[in-house]
């Protein structure tokens, strides 16, 4: 078994699609924390051997004794690496934070679980890979069969070393797209493929059959290329964590990872974004307005997504992010939180609170949002008591702007 937390050895890669790091994991501990939409492997009690579920849906079952008849050989090898995104629960397709967002005081929090992979930067250039529990948070981009395979081999070879490449909250339809990158060649990746493994179409396709990551990731992009958006250039993929930011920039004052706006937007109009797109691929593909009556959510602009509204979703987030850059982010101080990736996040929890009554009262205006903030325009983010880059740090951000809201 492997003993956590676990903390390993890695190096820093970075190529135009953004930050990863490359480690050396064992396969039973990939095993342990890693997983594909189609398919896990879970310990067997009181044994040192896998099971595996879901293979009846896997893409080529067949494949995986093939492989474990190779692993078993006494010249196996495997040179090229899985493909690991970091931090994705499986049960709603949602990024695990380091440190859950509640109401806990500070000292409660502490003693709370901190369950994300994480990367410490090392002086000397290399990184320290923490992967804190053996709770399946790594989704597998690409390797999946090469891995589940040594479920299926002698045990002694569960201590093979392999290879990984680990993307830290890279999100969904991002790593379908990395994924069929890879395995094109001359011709476009089959689709049947990155349905079954991601439940995305990587080609074109009507908006609306879009899942909620989808187009989530989308907006995202979109806000990232706007020269009327405040985060034009700002917006990187790579991991939500600040040191890793702070590397990448490159004269830009401040970034924001590309899963934190993913999420701000996608937690407006879904509670659980894999269920969705479940549902969407059930049967016939569907259209989200068939998510009406399959799910029960209630995210505050849900029908806007669900009718395909995405142009006022578009517009909601712009203007009230305009609104931010007017009241916070244009004056922040040097070392101000509010720039910082839990005051980017504490920011888009109250977008989530007014989005409702936003929408309902057809004013999604840059100077409706304004007009709500602007009571905790002077509050100065860069004392000591918003220094906090944790969950709890966005907590008690968002408190303190909700406050001075009256």
């Amino acid at each position: 078994m492997t003993d956590f937390p676990l903390v390993v050895n890695a190096l820093r890669i970075e190529q135009p699609l953004g930050v990863y790091f490359v480690a050396v994991l064992k396969a039973r501990t990939l095993l342990d924390v890693a997983y594909s939409d189609v398919l896990s492997a879970h310990l067997r009690t009181g044994e040192a051997s896998y099971e595996l579920d879901g293979t009846q849906r896997l893409v080529q079952p067949k494949r995986l004794q093939v492989i474990a008849d190779y692993i078993n050989r006494t010249d196996a090898a495997f040179p090229n690496s899985i493909i690991l995104a970091a931090n994705f629960r499986k049960s709603d397709g949602l990024i695990e934070d380091d440190e859950p967002e509640t109401d806990e005081t500070d000292e409660n929090q502490s003693e709370l679980t901190r369950k994300s992979w994480t990367i410490e930067e090392q002086a000397d250039g290399c990184c320290k890979l923490h992967i804190p529990t053996g709770e399946k948070l790594a989704a597998i981009i690409d390797g999946q069969h090469r891995l589940f395979a040594f479920a299926q081999a002698r045990p002694v070879r569960l201590d093979m070393d392999l290879l990984c490449s680990v993307f830290i909250d890279l999100p969904k339809p991002i790593q379908a797209q990395l994924f069929a990158t890879i395995n094109s060649t001359q011709k476009p990746v089959d689709k049947s493929q990155t349905y079954e493994l991601f439940g995305y179409n990587v080609e074109d396709e009507d908006e609306a059959y879009w899942s909620p990551d989808k187009l989530a990731v989308f907006l995202a992009r979109k806000l990232g290329i706007d020269e009327n958006s405040p985060l034009k250039g700002r917006i990187v993929v790579a991991p939500k964590k600040d040191d890793a930011l702070t590397k990448l920039t490159a004269g830009i004052p401040w970034k924001v990872s590309t899963a934190v706006v993913v999420e701000g937007i996608m937690r407006l109009y879904t509670t659980n974004p894999k269920k969705d797109t479940t549902n969407l691929l059930e049967g016939e593909r569907k259209r989200r307005t068939a998510l009406r009556s399959l799910r029960n959510d209630k995210s505050p602009i849900r029908e806007a997504y669900l009718t395909g509204q995405d142009a006022v979703i578009y517009t909601m987030v712009l203007n009230y992010l305009n609104a931010c850059e007017a009241l916070f982010w244009s004056k922040a101080k040097t070392g101000s939180f509010i720039v910082k990736t839990v005051g980017v996040q504490a920011l888009l929890d109250i977008l989530r609170s007014f989005a409702a009554d936003a929408y309902a009262g057809r004013d999604i205006s840059a100077k409706y949002f304004v007009d709500r903030l602007n009571s905790a325009r002077d509050i100065d983010f860069a004392e000591d008591k918003f220094r906090n880059a944790s969950g709890s740090g966005r907590s008690f951000i968002r408190k303190s702007i909700l406050a001075a809201l009256g």
